[in-house]
This record gives C-alpha cells, sequence and structure tokens, in this order.
C-alpha cells in the first residue's frame, strides 16, 4: 500500500490559504470593474471582507503585487487548461485537428467567463512587456513560454511522423497561440468599443470551428480537381 509523502495541511494554513484566495478573487472582479488603474486596496479589501491591513500582510507590495498573483493564478490555470485539452499523442493530421479544436473551444470557455478581466489583463500585460523593466518582461515572457512549451512536443512528434509540414515548429506553436489570442481581442473589442451584445458575437464552440479552419485549412477556396 502506498502512502503519500505530502504533510497534512495545518488548519492555520487552509485558512491563510483560504484568505489569500478571497483576496485575489476580490482582486478580479475590482480589477475587472474598474480596471487595475482605477481600482484600489480599500475596494478590493472591503469586497474580501478584511481589513487592508490584512491585504498588507499578505501582499507586501499592494496592489501590484496582488496583480502578479492574479497573472500567476490565471497562467496557472490557462496552463492547465491547455495540459488538459491538447493530446500530448495527436500526431495524425485529423487527431491534431481535433485536439486543437477541442483546446480551443475550452479556452474561449475560459474567456466568455473572464470577459471583462481578459481586457484588464491585456492591458496590463502590455504595458508591462513594453515598459523599460526587463524583470517585467522577463516574467510575462517566462509564463507565454509555458504555454508554447505544452504545444511544442506534440507539434513536433507531428512533424516527424509528417503529419505538419516540415516548418519551425516553435514558430508554428507562436502561431497558434497568437491566433487564438488575436480572436479573443477582437470579440473583447467589440464588446468594448462598439457596443456588440455579447450574446450576438460567437460563441465558443462558433470561435474554435472558424479559427481551427483558418489555421488548419487555409482561407483560400480552391477549385475541385
Amino acid at each position: 500500500m502506498s502512502h503519500s509523502s505530502a504533510a497534512p495541511v495545518s488548519r492555520r494554513e487552509r485558512e491563510r490559504q483560504a484568505r489569500r484566495t478571497a483576496i485575489l478573487s476580490a482582486a478580479r472582479d475590482v480589477f475587472a470593474e474598474h480596471g487595475y488603474a482605477n481600482a484600489t486596496i480599500d475596494e478590493i479589501a472591503e469586497r474580501a471582507e478584511f481589513g487592508k491591513g490584512t491585504l498588507y500582510n499578505y501582499f507586501e507590495d499592494g496592489k501590484e503585487g496582488i496583480l502578479f498573483a492574479v497573472l500567476d493564478d490565471l497562467y496557472d490555470e490557462i496552463v492547465a487548461l491547455m495540459e488538459a485539452h491538447f493530446d500530448p499523442d495527436a500526431s495524425t493530421p485529423d487527431a491534431l485537428r481535433a485536439s486543437f479544436r477541442t483546446m480551443a473551444v475550452a479556452g474561449f470557455e475560459y474567456y466568455i467567463e473572464r470577459r471583462a478581466l481578459f481586457f484588464i489583463v491585456v492591458k496590463e500585460c502590455n504595458r508591462m512587456l513594453f515598459s523599460d523593466d526587463p524583470e517585467r518582461s522577463q516574467y510575462l515572457m517566462g509564463q507565454y513560454r509555458r504555454m508554447v512549451n505544452v504545444l511544442m512536443p506534440v507539434l513536433q512528434e507531428a512533424k516527424a511522423a509528417g503529419a505538419i509540414r516540415d516548418v519551425p515548429v516553435e514558430a508554428v506553436a507562436h502561431t497558434l497561440l497568437g491566433n487564438l489570442d488575436g480572436l479573443m481581442m477582437h470579440l473583447t473589442l467589440e464588446t468594448r468599443w462598439n457596443d456588440q451584445d455579447p450574446t450576438d458575437l460567437m460563441t465558443a464552440e462558433e470561435a474554435a470551428d472558424f479559427i481551427t479552419t483558418i489555421l488548419f485549412d487555409g482561407l483560400l477556396q480552391r477549385p475541385s480537381p
């Protein structure tokens, strides 16, 4: 009989983790509603139902520390979603296409549930990426690399099996992720700047079908032989 080597989590630690989770959940809501720049520690504390001092006990850097913790959790969730839905054995053309579509559906569902927060995250990530602080840029590049690394082994296997063209696999991974991000951004801007009702936009299934068709089947109509 096997026994877990992990020590049991104490009640005190469980309570600490629960408070941290509550703070980050409140921060997500406040960032989504007001934007990062207009969000305040006071409002996050009030939403989490803690004193402001409690937030600084958990996040010494205040609002910026909370933002990085929110980003850490979001990237953890996205990477876990990709790992759960992108089949590591998808080395045939049909299997690779189907696996990408399955991952895309899950990704769009995740995004649709967090549409307002997604806009804030993209805005702040771009601000940090193009800042003069190399640490922030390296942080974001490291998080993006985690997503690329989920796709790379599958694409390398597919290339070795002749399922995809003889092209740079890392560039393919960036292209797939970049196009997913681009469509998500388009849908976000439609709701934010053009007053488009979100229910009138693509569903997760429709968005996944569209991006999969464009990326795997191509844009041009070709005459039948």
